[in-house]
């Protein structure tokens, strides 16, 4: 090992110091869901209420959707809180900053009980479609992002009076502030506001044909993935029965469980997650910035009508991904035989990761501290940001990372291609010591690479956190 560190350490004067790592600012977000569609929004509002410290939640909108046409149910959001406010300050003993159950129902809207463009026009102003408005324009630099689970139609009313009511030096600022995610379309709103707001920063699987949607990944059963942390079983056992009222408040699948939890996903702050770059991919998925070909996009047996994008959206991006499994001789871990590819595989590859986190925070809610698993601290010897010559080798060093209940680590770093601008894969071995040595691709522009460290702890569940190194190689 000791030529190895020896070139860890030369290669370290070539790192760059500049660096691009996200900010540790909480996400700011708005919830629009038509909740009591589908069971499946009380599923993600549960897990929501447990990362409610650590993402900034500005309001708890209820709203209608193509399944939910005429009226809206504010009213269930609040016995969700409820629950919550029950086990509040248990959570509080494994991390600080859990809003008050009070300050959460302060943040419950309505939006129009009307479907759609019914609801968008001069005179249908909702409580829901004012408050993203005076959220907008709170003195915060952050983006404020509306995460829709259901019909978008009291975005398009915020958007529809910003439009008639302010400047256009003014609503160009409010609009550049949104970020929007929509668990697909569930009204005729989504391709109005795309249409009409062409700048709005805006992530979609666009139409409503859900098995064409990245989001999907969540509930989608993938012969040779782990599938067991969606069954019903594992529901049971690790977030409905005996963890509590929050717990009990998890209904049981009636369609496809979570199928709203994927538009707040990258919100939340792992390593991996970055909010701002879809294109890097997260917990949420991945997404790239284009114009879908909208001959490719069949009819069906639509509800909301599909309409030629106008414009470049976020959307539907490929991912070429091969598991590492557990060995039982040897190396710890080994490539799986089976590779996966596709759009839903952007968010379904770390499916079992952020299950378990889920499932870690579940217990929080009676457990205390030592009874509990916690979050292991991914440490870098180095910066995030770094800089070689092609061909150059570098070192990537994780050994100062710890663990708060003094769990044994598991490191295992990898080449994430499609989140950088290089096409090739760069291999190397052993993936999973605590340092490992790389030797950069010879190029010939700059170009970028994404390494992931992926720490797991050995706790019960195990949890995983990240940190992702940009390398850029320079040709000589």
């Amino acid at each position: 090992m000791k030529p190895l560190f020896v070139l860890m350490a030369i290669c370290s004067l070539f790192y760059s110091q500049d660096l691009s790592a996200q900010t540790n600012q909480k996400n700011r977000v708005i919830i629009l869901s038509d909740i009591e569609a589908d069971p499946d929004d009380t599923q993600s509002f549960v897990r929501l209420l447990l990362y409610a410290n650590q993402i900034d939640i500005k309001g708890l909108v209820a709203t209608t959707s193509c399944w939910h046409r005429n009226s809206v149910e504010p009213e269930s959001i609040e016995k969700i809180i409820h629950a919550y406010g029950k086990v509040q300050p248990n959570l509080e003993k494994h991390e600080t900053g859990f809003p008050s159950e009070k300050t959460l129902l302060s943040l419950v809207k309505s939006g129009l009980p009307k479907y759609g463009m019914l609801g968008v026009g001069k005179g249908k102003d909702s409580e829901g479609s004012d408050w993203i408005i005076k959220m907008l324009e709170e003195d915060d630099d952050r983006p404020l992002w509306i995460s829709v689970w259901g019909g978008a139609n009291t975005l398009a009313q915020s958007l529809h009076k910003i439009k008639a009511t302010k400047s256009e030096a003014v609503a160009k600022k409010m609009i550049s502030k949104l970020r929007v995610y929509t668990i697909s379309d569930q009204d005729d709103s989504g391709i109005w506001i795309r249409n009409n707001f062409p700048d709005l920063f805006y992530i979609v699987s666009p139409g409503d044909h859900y098995a064409t949607a990245t989001w999907t990944g969540i509930n989608t059963f993938f012969e040779g993935l782990n599938n067991e942390v969606i069954s019903n079983k594992w529901i049971a056992e690790n977030l409905q029965q005996n963890h509590g009222a929050l717990g009990a408040a998890y209904p049981d699948t009636a369609w496809g469980v979570e199928g709203d939890t994927p538009a707040f996903l990258s919100l939340i702050p792992n390593g991996l997650n970055n909010s701002e770059h879809p294109e890097y991919g997260g917990w949420g998925g991945r997404y790239e910035l284009y114009k879908p070909d909208f001959s490719k996009t069949t009819k069906g047996s639509s509800i909301v009508e599909i309409a030629p994008e106008t414009r470049h959206i976020w959307t539907n991006a490929d991912d070429n991904y091969t598991p590492y499994i557990f060995s039982n001789y040897g190396r710890a871990v080994k490539k799986d035989t089976l590779t996966f590819n596709g759009y839903k595989i952007t968010l379904a590859r770390w499916r079992a990761e952020f299950q378990n986190d889920f499932a870690s925070r579940m217990d929080w809610c009676l457990s205390s501290y030592a009874q509990a698993n916690h979050p292991p601290i991914p440490v870098l010897s180095h910066p995030e940001s770094i800089t070689v010559k092609s061909g150059e080798g570098f070192g990537l060093d994780a050994s100062k990372s710890t663990d708060p209940d003094g769990d044994s680590l598991s490191f295992l770093w990898f080449h994430y291609p499609e989140a950088g601008s290089y096409e090739g894969e760069v291999k190397f071995q052993p993936e999973n010591a605590h340092a490992v040595y790389i030797t950069a691709p010879k190029v010939e522009k700059k170009e970028t690479l994404h390494f992931i460290l992926k720490l797991t702890d050995k706790g019960t569940p195990a949890i995983t956190r990240y940190k992702r190194i940009i390398l850029t190689v320079l040709p000589k």
